[in-house]
């Protein structure tokens, strides 16, 4: 599966925004999937991701009650809806994939199998 994410850009803090990221395929309903981002000098870190079905989501700590991650699988799109954002949401933000049993939500990136080529967010303070 290719993955192409979009949507990143340049916004204030305290601002909402969304990313998005489609899918080539007609088997995406059978991949996990995960929004990873990676800051400046930093690693690459987990953000949230969504079990094949749309029935199973984790979130970091960080961004809990900020961010919602859904899919729709039958647009082949997995979305990130990023709220209350601040200078530390900062990044490169990729969108990963895992072909995974239903209700298998990868949190690790060692586990994705495919990714995007990331779309930045910047938050402005």
């Amino acid at each position: 599966v290719q993955l192409q994410a979009c949507g990143g850009g340049l916004v204030q803090s305290g601002d909402s925004m969304r990313l998005s990221c489609a899918a080539s395929g007609r088997t995406f309903s059978m991949y996990a999937t995960g929004w990873f981002r990676q800051a400046p000098g930093k690693e690459r870190e987990f953000v949230a991701a969504i079990s094949r079905s749309g029935g199973s989501t984790h979130y970091a700590d960080s961004v809990k009650g900020r961010f919602t991650i859904s899919r729709d699988n039958a647009k082949y799109t997995v979305y990130l809806q990023l709220n209350s954002l601040n200078a530390e949401d900062t990044a490169v933000y990729y969108c990963a994939a895992k072909r995974s049993i239903l209700t298998v939500v990868p949190i690790n990136t060692d586990e994705y199998d495919y990714w995007g080529q990331g779309t930045l967010v910047t938050v402005s303070s």
